[in-house]
C-alpha cells in the first residue's frame, strides 16, 4: 500500500496540534488519554491542553490536519463490495487485492484475456493492481478515519467524528457492506494464486493507524456508540484469531523477512487493542529471538531486505514495523530497543547501518531502483529518541521529507515516508 507521506503530515498535526483554533465546547472538558496502540496517548493529551490554552506554535499543525479531515468530509465512505466482481470464491464481502510486481507475459487475448501466465519483477508495480480489486479503498479507509478522528480530538468539531465513524461502520460493520475479518484473496496472481499469505501486508502496513483511530474515537466521540465500540473491537477480535489460526496467518508469521515483522507488529497491536495483553506481550518478546536474532545481522544489516531491487525501502520499511513493535511493547513492559541478540544484534545497530547514507556521507552501496534518502527519516528519529548516541547525531543531517520532519509532533509513531508497493 502506499506509504504515506500524507500520513505524516496528517499525523503531524495529531500529535502537535495547535491552538488556532477556537476552543469548543469540548475542549473545555478535561480531554481523555486515547488507548492507543503506536500514538502516544499521553502526548496527545499533552498537546490537546495545549492546544486548548491557545499555544500559537502549533498553528501549522492544527491547519494541516484539518484541511486534509476536511477533504474527506465530502468523500466515501467505501465498501468492499463495490468492486466489479467479487473475490475467488464469489464472496462479495471478501477482501481483494493483487500482486504489485507480477505482470502478464503473452497478449490478451480472448482465450487469454488476463495475459497469462503472469511473471513477477520485483520492485516494478504493476498498475493495473489498483483498479478492479480493494486496495485503493481501503487506503481510503485507512487515511480517512485517521485523520477525522485526529482532527476531532484536537479540535472538538463533531463533523470530523461522525464522518469518521460513517466510514468505519460501512467498511467494518454495517451487514449489508461488511468486509469478512479474513484476508484470504490478498494479492492473488490470475491463473496462478486465489490469495497468498503475502496479502496480509495489505493490512498490517498501515492497520495500526485504524486501530489508533478507533482508540481516539472512543473517548467520546460523537456519532460513535457503544454498540460500534463494541461491535468493532467484536470485528477486530475475529481478524486478530484469524491471523493466528489461518494457514496464511501462520504463513506470513513464519516468514523471515519484513513480512514476518510486520506481522507480529499488526498481531501485537491487534492484541492490544482487543485486550489480550499476554497475547501482545508475548508477541513482542517472541520478535527478539524470531525477528531481530535472524533477520539483523552482527553488523547491523538486514540481508533478505538487502536482497530486494529495492534495499533501502525495504531496510527502512522493516525498521519501521520494528519501531511500530517497539512503541507497542512500552505498554506490555517490553523494551525492544534495548535487546541484543547473541551476535550483538540490535534494533540501534540496524539503524545505525542506515546513518551513511541516511546523512549523505557514504553512497548505498546495494541494489536500489530510487533511492530516497529521506525514507530513513523516522526510524533514525526513532533511534535517537531511544538513546542512541549516533542517531542522535545524525538527525541534524537527515534529509528533510516531503511535508516537512514532523517527528518531533508524532514521536513514537514512525511512518514509511518513501512508497509502499507490496
Amino acid at each position: 500500500m502506499s506509504a504515506r507521506p500524507r500520513l505524516g503530515v496528517l499525523l503531524a498535526a495529531v500529535v502537535a496540534l495547535a491552538a488556532t483554533v477556537v476552543p469548543s465546547a469540548a475542549a473545555h472538558a478535561a480531554p481523555k488519554v486515547p488507548r492507543t496502540a503506536v500514538l502516544d496517548g499521553v502526548r496527545m493529551q499533552q498537546t490537546r491542553l495545549r492546544l486548548d490554552r491557545g499555544d500559537p506554535q502549533l498553528a501549522r499543525a492544527v491547519a494541516n490536519v484539518t484541511a486534509r479531515a476536511d477533504n474527506w468530509l465530502d468523500q466515501g465512505p467505501w465498501t468492499v463490495v463495490d468492486k466489479p466482481k467479487p473475490a475467488p470464491g464469489g464472496d462479495v464481502h471478501d477482501y481483494l487485492s493483487q500482486a504489485p510486481y507480477w505482470w502478464p507475459s503473452q497478449p490478451r487475448t480472448a482465450d487469454n484475456p488476463w495475459g497469462c501466465p503472469y511473471v513477477q519483477r520485483d520492485g516494478q508495480r504493476n498498475p493495473e493492481v489498483d483498479t478492479g480489486t480493494d486496495r485503493q479503498d481501503v487506503e481510503k479507509v485507512f487515511d480517512s478515519t485517521y485523520d477525522l478522528s485526529l482532527a476531532w480530538y484536537y479540535t472538538g468539531k463533531k463533523q470530523y467524528a461522525q464522518k469518521a465513524a460513517s466510514v468505519l461502520r460501512a467498511w467494518f460493520l454495517a451487514p449489508d457492506t461488511r468486509m469478512n475479518p479474513n484476508l484470504d484473496h490478498g494479492q492473488f496472481i490470475p491463473c496462478k494464486y486465489d490469495g497468498r499469505a503475502i496479502g496480509i501486508i495489505d493490512f498490517s502496513q498501515s492497520y495500526t493507524s485504524v486501530l489508533d483511530a478507533i482508540a481516539i474515537l472512543d473517548t467520546g466521540a460523537p456519532g460513535w456508540s457503544k454498540s460500534d465500540r463494541t461491535a468493532m473491537r467484536a470485528w477486530n477480535t475475529d481478524f486478530r484469531d484469524w491471523l493466528v489460526n489461518s494457514d496464511f496467518g501462520k504463513e506470513e508469521g513464519a516468514a523471515k523477512n519484513n513480512h514476518g515483522t510486520f506481522y507480529d507488529m499488526q498481531l501485537a497491536a491487534l492484541a492490544y487493542a482487543t485486550g489480550d495483553q499476554d497475547l501482545a506481550r508475548r508477541t513482542v518478546l517472541n520478535a527478539r529471538s524470531l525477528r531481530i536474532d535472524p533477520q539483523i545481522a552482527a553488523d547491523g544489516s538486514q540481508p533478505q531486505e538487502l536482497a530486494r531491487t529495492r534495499s533501502w525501502h525495504y531496510s527502512t520499511f522493516d525498521l519501521v514495523a520494528y519501531t511500530r513493535l517497539a512503541a507497542i511493547g512500552r505498554h506490555v513492559g517490553v523494551n525492544l530497543w534495548s535487546y541484543q541478540g547473541p551476535d550483538g544484534q540490535s534494533l540501534f545497530k540496524a539503524v545505525d547501518y542506515l546513518l551513511p547514507a541516511a546523512t549523505g556521507a557514504e553512497p548505498w552501496n546495494h541494489p536500489e531502483l530510487e533511492f530516497h534518502r529521506f525514507a530513513a527519516s523516522d526510524v533514525v528519529h526513532a533511534a535517537a529518541d531511544a538513546g542512541d548516541k549516533a542517531a542522535q547525531a545524525a538527525v541534524p543531517k537527515l534529509e528533510t521529507p516531503p511535508g516537512g520532519d514532523l517527528w518531533v509532533l508524532r514521536p513514537a509513531a514512525a511512518e514509511q515516508l518513501d512508497s509502499i508497493a507490496g
